[in-house]
């Protein structure tokens, strides 16, 4: 592993100690500054940083501090990722591993991401599904329809592993023989590896669950899916509906809804989701709603 990209671990992940890490927004505000400032070091923040040089680049002495201290957890370091044999790390300093569609999210983008299963995944070409927990019949066999036909077709699935949508869809792919990538918005360590997953937690790999890690973690679902299938979502509230929006608000990947009629999907339509119904003959023949870079 580079210097630049240690020194993207030790300052934007916790490493398990109770210590406040950058924000994706301070860090990107600090390579900004070294580009500018210190334009020798633009590839990274380098390895070895003095008081000197952080008072260079124009911060005062309290954020100076904060940020030697968290450089200063090289062992910490060491000792966090040897701690799990079977979990890997990849940063988004690393050009040639790091998925690039999730680079489009810009300051969303995770630091690392830390993999347990085969990270060869994630450049793959990947579909998402998403929906509600409490699926009716149409939705499950929906989402099982979608998983069945990214196996089939050779895409990857990318879903958040949580019941409902994410499973039924996971299981059918699987069943088909296809393979899936899970976000999980809470401990990688309580995933035991399984073959075909890929098993993915942004920034951390003991990082317990909240919301803002599971609304963060339905945008790398979307943003890695160059199709998002939208399996069931009743009405304007809830992960789906935050998630699927900020998708189109963003325009990250096509978004193919449901068409169930339901508020919730009538309103994603209406933003620029494109309605389908039960039975998919092709994933890969639906038309795409927009071109993207990333495509």
């Amino acid at each position: 592993m580079r210097g630049a990209e240690e020194g993207l671990l030790l300052l934007c992940c916790r490493l398990g100690q109770s210590v406040k890490p950058l924000t994706a927004t301070e860090y990107r505000q600090m390579e900004a500054i070294v580009a500018v400032r210190a334009p020798a070091d633009a590839g990274g923040i380098p390895g070895s940083v003095t008081p000197e040089f952080l008072a260079s680049l124009g911060y005062n002495e309290e954020m100076s501090g904060r940020i030697l201290a968290l450089l200063n957890r090289s062992r910490v370091l060491r000792d966090y990722l040897a701690a799990q044999k079977d979990i890997h790390v990849l940063t988004r300093l690393d050009e040639e591993r790091f998925p690039r569609r999730l680079r489009k999210l810009g300051g969303d983008c995770p630091a690392a991401l830390f993999c347990k299963g085969d990270p060869s995944l994630l450049n793959t070409r990947c579909i998402a599904a998403v929906g509600s927990r409490v699926l009716f019949q149409r939705g499950d066999r929906f989402a099982r329809e979608v998983g069945r036909l990214a196996a089939n077709e050779g895409f990857t699935l990318v879903s958040g592993n949580a019941v409902g949508a994410d499973t039924a869809a996971q299981e059918a792919c699987l069943r088909a023989g296809g393979k899936v990538i899970c976000f999980v918005p809470d401990e990688l360590t309580r995933y035991a590896p399984r073959e075909n997953v890929l098993y993915c937690s942004a920034n951390g790999y003991d990082l317990p669950f909240s919301p803002a890690r599971a609304l963060s973690r339905n945008l790398l679902i979307h943003a890695l899916g160059e199709k998002a299938f939208v399996v069931q979502c009743p009405g304007r509230s809830g992960g789906t509906w935050a998630g699927a929006s900020e998708n189109l608000k963003r325009g990250l990947s096509d978004v193919y809804a449901l068409n169930d009629g339901s508020v919730g999907i009538n309103a994603l339509c209406a933003m620029g989701a494109f309605p389908v119904e039960d039975r998919l003959p092709s994933i890969a023949d639906l038309p795409a709603c927009r071109l993207s870079i990333f495509d």
